[in-house]
């Protein structure tokens, strides 16, 4: 006779459905690298973008599903640092940077270095941070910087290295963005499960089709942009400006909010 008192033994696994959304962006990343590494830069760009919207999706169907775990937080995490920070920095310096030695590497390494302590910061303030805002520039638009910049140089044409001293400004740059104090929206707050006037579909029809036009160079406008938004809304909102608004420790007093693990979409 079975004894009924005895423990039930929890089953052991991870979620199949966000974990494979998760491994798709991964796939993207690397592929990114290797394609680059075969002169293919262009792919390898297009990669990046592909990466960005698995990376999307996955914490929403986490959500949607019920499947969230610390797995997959921190599965998505190492998968992004690979998407957003190995892959974008590894395709700048095959692409332009390789051509000025040292200054090139470095710039490169700005970048990843950026997106590491992207990631990390923001993996240490998940619950606790203001969900309006990003505190400096999210790690998957930081990437489309880069490969957004490189894309747009394949259609066009330009030999990065043409562009490299350049390119080089920019890469390190986007990398130091990410770990600055600039706020920049989230977009978190919009609800994409609200109704809207149909008016607004139309409109978000006509961006589609406008971004069709010429998708490198309007998707990597936007997201220049973007990045300029963030010290524009910054000193917007400053009445003096301080170091501290720019780079360094800040202080966060925000009320904390409910402990999220790939519960929601980790735009880093």
């Amino acid at each position: 006779m079975q004894n009924s008192s005895l423990p039930t033994v929890k089953s052991k696994g991870i979620y199949l459905l966000p974990n494979l959304l998760t491994t798709a962006g991964l796939f993207s990343g690397f592929y990114a690298v290797i394609a680059s590494m075969n002169g293919r830069f262009e792919a390898a760009a297009i990669a990046i973008f592909v990466a960005m919207i698995f990376d999307g999706l996955d914490g929403r169907m986490a959500r949607l599903t019920n499947t969230q775990s610390a797995f997959g937080a921190e599965y998505d995490s190492m998968a992004d640092m690979v998407s957003f920070g190995m892959a974008p920095a590894l395709i700048a310096y095959n692409w332009a940077l390789q051509d000025i030695g040292k200054i090139g590497w470095l710039a490169a390494f700005i970048y990843c270095a950026g997106a590491a302590l992207r990631l990390a910061r923001f993996n240490t303030q998940v619950g606790i941070a203001d969900k309006r805002y990003f505190q400096g520039l999210a790690s998957p638009a930081a990437a489309a910087i880069v490969a957004g910049s490189v894309w747009v140089g394949q259609d066009y044409d330009i030999a990065g290295k043409d562009v490299s001293w350049l390119f080089a400004l920019i890469t390190a740059v986007t990398g130091l963005l990410m770990v600055s104090n600039f706020r920049y929206a989230s977009f978190k707050e919009i609800d994409w499960r609200g109704r809207v006037n149909f008016i607004v579909m139309l409109l978000v029809v006509a961006v589609f089709v406008v971004v069709s036009v010429d998708p490198a160079l309007i998707l990597c406008c936007l997201f220049y942009i973007y990045a300029c938004s963030g010290p524009v809304m910054t000193f917007r909102h400053v009445d003096k400006l301080k170091v501290s608004d720019v780079i360094g420790d800040t202080d966060i007093e925000d009320e904390p909010q409910t402990s999220q693990s790939h519960s929601e979409p980790r735009d880093k």
